[in-house]
């Protein structure tokens, strides 16, 4: 096996930046949690953290991508100007950005990040995984206090700021009830998006 970190994976028609091997949370049914850092075909391990010019030198021709998402093994607004630096070229092709994120970024930078992150990024993810602070405490072991209240606050701003906002939650897990949580994302305007216990990509 090749000892080349991996700064970017394909997935369908999508190019998915791994620009981060760091996270806020330590879910349990995180594939990487449990030792394991492949996605597909690829070991998503880094070695270090790259520089937002390691990565963008290392890009394919972005004309032949529907989108570009930032998700990788790690959560990606915790390397925010590294992340906003790729973003902000990739847009120089007129190519979409998406993303994938545990919706902690406010609280890890202590700001509202989430105006930054619209000036690059067309679509969010955010990872809600709960219906209540318990369950998730319970199910995704955040690092960062009020934890759970930072996610909701994070969906709040983002349905003021981007085009599309999903939130997602995951079928399988003990005592997450998918319906609570769409009714959650609904509430406040985003497109809920289940997810399922075991699948990545």
């Amino acid at each position: 096996m090749s000892n080349v970190d991996v700064y970017w994976y394909e997935i369908r028609n999508s190019l998915y930046m791994n620009v981060c091997n760091r996270c806020t949370l330590r879910c349990q049914f995180c594939p990487k949690t449990q030792g394991c850092n492949q996605v597909h075909q690829y070991d998503l391990s880094l070695g270090k953290q790259p520089s937002a010019n390691e990565v963008i030198e290392s890009l394919p021709d972005l004309l032949g991508y529907k989108e570009v998402v930032f998700c990788g093994y790690g959560e990606p607004t915790l390397r925010l100007k590294v992340l906003v630096e790729i973003a902000r070229y990739c847009k120089k092709f007129g190519i979409k950005t998406r993303l994938n994120t545990d919706g902690l970024g406010n609280l890890v930078h202590k700001r509202d990040i989430v105006p930054e992150l619209a000036e690059v990024i067309d679509s969010v993810s955010i990872s809600l995984n709960a219906q209540n602070a318990e369950l998730y405490g319970k199910h995704c072991k955040p690092q960062l206090k009020s934890a759970y209240y930072g996610v909701h606050q994070f969906i709040r701003r983002a349905v003021n700021y981007f085009n599309e906002v999903r939130v997602t939650a995951i079928e399988g897990l003990d005592g997450v009830d998918i319906n609570e949580c769409k009714e959650i994302a609904e509430d406040y305007g985003a497109i809920f998006v289940p997810r399922y216990l075991d699948k990545v990509g």
